[in-house]
Formats: structure tokens, sequence, C-alpha cells
């Protein structure tokens, strides 16, 4: 049996009461016995299915702790990870990050930025060139950031896909802008 510090059993299902009398159920998943934080699986509140909760409990804090159902065989080993994933993400995390502090040393409107980050979560190929944002090496997008600043091939795919981003970004802003206004929170207007 694989015990976690000789207090519980990695998979045993435990139930603890915190301080503020909530009740949480779940499979452990490690204890640290110097801190006294219990890692546990739960189900998830939002019944998401193959998604779990994970729950770290002081155990200090906690006013009951039973174990529930005890394991009695010995759980599978970790997964080991996956290091070259792991470094490709660090990698294109860090190179999305440089793209975006060159836009800040550009100096580029905020509305500028925002319109980057939502054009980069879609399509990897998107770069500055001052304060004109190219996506594709083949679409422009300058100064104001609208639709009618999208430039590129009249025939291309790639223009008509980047102008649709745009405008769904932009209508998207507008709708995340009048909802905030509409909540009694006063509208500034930049004339």
């Amino acid at each position: 049996m694989a015990a976690v510090n000789d207090c519980f059993s990695i998979g045993s299902t435990v139930v603890c009461t915190t301080c503020f009398h909530q009740n949480i159920e779940g499979e452990v998943l490690a204890f640290d016995q110097s801190t006294k934080i219990l890692i546990l699986k739960c189900p998830p509140i939002s019944g998401a299915v193959k998604q779990h909760d994970v729950f770290m409990v002081n155990l200090n804090l906690c006013g009951d702790v039973q174990v529930k159902k005890e394991v009695s065989t010995k759980p599978d080993p970790p997964q080991s990870l996956n290091l070259q994933r792991l470094t490709t993400r660090l990698r294109n995390t860090l190179e999305q990050k440089r793209r975006l502090v060159t836009a800040l040393a550009a100096g580029v409107s905020p509305d500028g930025q925002k319109l980057f980050i939502a054009i980069s979560k879609t399509i990897d190929q998107v770069t500055w060139s001052g304060p004109n944002i190219v996506v594709f090496n083949d679409v422009t997008i300058s100064p104001p950031y609208k639709v009618d600043n999208v430039a590129g091939n009249p025939d291309s795919k790639q223009l008509t896909y980047v102008k649709k981003i745009v405008e769904k970004y932009l209508t998207d802003s507008a709708a995340t802008s009048s909802a905030t206004n509409n909540q009694g929170i006063p509208a500034v207007s930049a004339n």
C-alpha cells in the first residue's frame, strides 16, 4: 500500500469538515506532513464529464477528518511528464510575451494591443511592423485597428478571415463595454 507520509494512502477517500463547516470529500492525491496540507481530487462542481476539482486542504483548519474508504491496491505510478511538449509550450509562451513587449516598446495603443492578443489566440503568424499588425505575412491592420484598416490582397481568403476576426473582436469589445456601462459605471468618452 502506498502511504503518503504514513498518514493517508494515495487513492483513499477522505471527508474533511473545514472551519467554515463545508464538507469536502475526495480521493487523496498527496499529503504533506510538515504543512498538514491534503490534496483531494473531487467530483467537479460544474458537473463536467472527465474533469475534476482539486482542493488543497489545510488540516490545521479542519474540525473533522475521516477516512471513508481505505485503498486496498497499490495505485498506478504517476504519468511521466512530456518534457518536449512542456518545452515547446514554454517556448511558444515566451515568444508570445516577446511580441507583446515589442508592441509596448513601439508605443502601440491599448486597442491595438488587445486586438493583437485576440488575433494571436487564433492565428500564430501574427507580428508587429511598427504600429501595424501583420497577419500571415500578407494582411496588415493599421491604426485605429478597425475593419476598414485591414489591407491585403482583395482576392485572398486570409484577408476575409482576418476581417472577420477584427469584426468579431470589435463587436465583442462593444458588447463588453456596453455591459460594463449599463452596470452603473459611468461611460468615459474620449473626444
